[in-house]
């Protein structure tokens, strides 16, 4: 196991490397350079200037030139500047990621809880009348938008009976007059709605994906062995059916935090949400190109990582996996 978390961890460098060189150079390639904007809105400044401050920063240098000394201080940590925000990007950057990873953590965790006990339920259940109406809330959930499904939510909840937040991340000066429960609170306060919004989709899916596999579990050679064995029914349903069908799920969930984290783009902007995903959206339209670099660095890297974590838990749920 070792051996092969070694190997996995060096090809998620590389594949990290590769995946940076070629961002760069797309990026690279995206008209409106800062510069030109600079120079465009300033009417003192002329083509030789233009000319000059490009020699100066180095953008006249070729792609490879300039993506090595962008990953050199990379790797050491200088995440460059903002020209947006007029800030380091790490300022920027980590609150955005600590809001973004709560509230993937959040979604992770509401959708566990509610979709394996129902997907198990519709699969011990199957063609009744119970597995007739989750199915089709949980198709309805798939095809919803989440922009639509956003919107409806601060119609119902914030505009019409004002019980929660339209947007935001917090409200301004709670922690600092009220204290730390009144905090927390509120900052729970703001993720109902996102998460509501993300979950219904997680969940959808989610249910689908467990009821398949549980049906399909159940109708196995060892389900029907412990049976006969006298086995309780709530033991070949959890110790059994349900450990094995959870395998194909691990993939799906071990994914499903990442693509939270960077691409819930059009959640983040429905309700204001201060996270990575609409700070790589606002970067990349606004052309600042240390930031949205760095966000996607660290969305690949999770992506990535939570790839080797579910294959780690594939060998805890079935010892019959191996690594070599």
């Amino acid at each position: 196991m070792t051996a092969y978390i070694i190997r996995r961890l060096l090809q998620t460098v590389i594949v990290l490397f590769a995946l940076s060189f070629i961002t760069y150079g797309l990026m690279g390639l995206m008209p409106g350079d800062p510069l030109d904007i600079a120079c465009a809105a300033n009417p003192r400044c002329t083509p030789e200037n233009l000319d000059l401050m490009k020699k100066q920063l180095g953008l006249d240098r070729p792609i490879y030139e300039r993506y090595g000394k962008w990953i050199f201080a990379f790797v050491q940590g200088d995440l460059g500047y903002s020209r947006t925000y007029r800030q380091p990007v790490t300022t920027i950057l980590l609150p955005r990621l600590l809001n973004t990873m709560i509230l993937g953590a959040t979604v992770i965790l509401v959708s566990l809880l509610i979709a394996i006990p129902i997907g198990v339920l519709t699969s011990l259940k199957a063609n009744s009348k119970f597995d007739y109406i989750v199915n089709f809330f949980a198709f309805s959930g798939i095809s919803a938008p989440s922009f639509w499904l956003g919107l409806m939510l601060i119609i119902v909840f914030s505009v019409f009976f004002k019980w929660l937040p339209a947007g935001g991340v917090e409200t301004i000066g709670v922690e600092a007059t009220q204290g730390t429960w009144a905090y927390l609170l509120d900052r729970a306060k703001y993720l109902v709605l996102p998460t509501a919004t993300l979950a219904s989709l997680t969940i959808a899916g989610w249910i689908r994906y467990t009821r398949a596999s549980m049906l399909e579990t159940m109708r196995l050679d060892f389900i029907r062995t412990a049976r006969a064995k006298g086995l309780a029914w709530h033991h070949v349903v959890t110790r059994h059916g349900l450990r094995n069908a959870l395998l194909p799920v691990v993939t799906v969930v071990a994914l499903e935090f990442p693509r939270i984290a960077s691409g819930a783009v059009i959640t983040e902007t429905v309700f204001s949400y201060q996270g990575v995903g609409k700070l790589m959206f606002d970067s990349i339209i606004g052309n600042d190109f240390n930031v949205a670099m760095c966000s996607f660095i660290i969305t690949a890297c999770m992506v990535l990582v939570m790839n080797l974590v579910a294959d780690i838990c594939y060998a805890y749920l079935d010892p019959r996996i191996s690594f070599k």
